[in-house]
């Protein structure tokens, strides 16, 4: 199959590494190839690891899923419902407008944010663009994608973890999973061993620097490898996260999905009729797949630093197989 695929790709079948395999390049401009242990972005992939998180400060009655997210919020976004509570966050049932509403938006590739990516380094610092955005639902009447959502969990798990999202997430899911390139890393100070993410339609060497946050929070943003993210399925299922009763809660379908072929749980996808559980992300220069089969302990991952280019790739493995 010939994609021009740029990224990397790992398939585990029956908990052993099948296929590892790395195409394209990381930086164009120098030449440097993407390697099996390169680090590439996930876009809402993120979500997963936020998920995580939340459910980790809920298992140390920190963060109570049946919470109103108004407790953590105090005065601020005060257009969100104060019955909206954090699972209703968790599972895009609370109803609330979103800044980055992926229904409106036009091609991937466009400037989309209404602020300097330069200003959105921390949580706090999307206040000013979650604001404004009236409830488009009542709080748990029904399923509507919110990048605001997880951008509002960041902020209330921030409050009541006392510490900032990078340290939350390090801590309390990358570190017990041995997660050891997983980061919130800034898009104008990218290390040796992180790919850029590259745009489509243009000359093939610009960037996706000014097109999004210039660092990540609740709904994107976080940079990976492939290993990274099979570290995380395994501590996940294995529940040595949250425990097995927070991860049967996370993947108990919630709300069924008919246009997408898909239910969905609590910060992961799910299959309509199956046990996989699927992360996905979709971004200027970023795209991503992974999918988990529990009852095999089987994942194949696909990180790309291209807008598309991880999904014809998943696509070709979902058939070949069959997961």
């Amino acid at each position: 199959m010939e994609t021009g695929f740029s990224g990397v790709v790992r398939v585990d079948l029956e908990g052993g590494l099948s296929l590892e395999q790395a195409h394209g390049y990381a930086h164009r401009g120098w030449g440097i190839r993407n390697e099996v242990d390169t680090v590439l972005g996930i876009a809402s992939g993120t979500k997963g690891v936020i998920a995580l998180t939340v459910m980790s400060l809920a298992r140390d009655a920190l963060l109570p899923l049946s919470a109103p997210a108004r407790t953590w919020l105090g005065d601020d976004l005060p257009l969100i419902d104060d019955r909206v509570t954090v699972e209703q966050l968790l599972g895009h049932t609370s109803g609330i407008g979103d800044y980055f509403d992926e229904e409106a938006l036009g091609d991937i590739d466009d400037y989309a944010l209404a602020i300097p990516v330069s200003d959105l380094s921390t949580t706090a610092a999307y206040l000013p663009i979650l604001a404004g955005h009236p409830m488009v639902s009542e709080p748990g009447e029904r399923f509507r994608y919110c990048n605001g959502g997880f951008v509002v969990l960041a902020l209330l798990a921030e409050r009541a973890g006392g510490a900032d999202l990078p340290e939350l997430v390090a801590t309390r899911v990358c570190g017990p999973a041995g997660m050891t390139s997983t980061a919130f890393l800034r898009s104008d100070e990218l290390p040796g061993g992180v790919a850029s993410g590259y745009l489509e339609g243009f000359d093939g060497l610009r960037t996706n620097v000014l097109h999004l946050p210039v660092r990540g929070g609740g709904d994107g943003g976080l940079y990976t490898t492939a290993a990274d993210v099979r570290a995380m399925w395994e501590a996940m299922f294995s529940g040595r996260l949250v425990g097995p009763e927070a991860v049967e809660a996370m993947v108990r379908p919630r709300s069924d999905v008919p246009e997408l072929r898909r239910r969905y749980g609590l910060g992961f996808w799910l299959h309509a009729t199956g046990d996989q559980v699927i992360l996905e992300g979709y971004d200027a220069g970023v795209s991503f797949f992974s999918v988990h089969q529990p009852s095999t302990s089987s994942t194949h991952t696909v990180l790309a630093n291209t807008s598309s280019g991880a999904d014809p790739v998943h696509r070709f493995l979902v058939e070949l197989l069959g997961f």
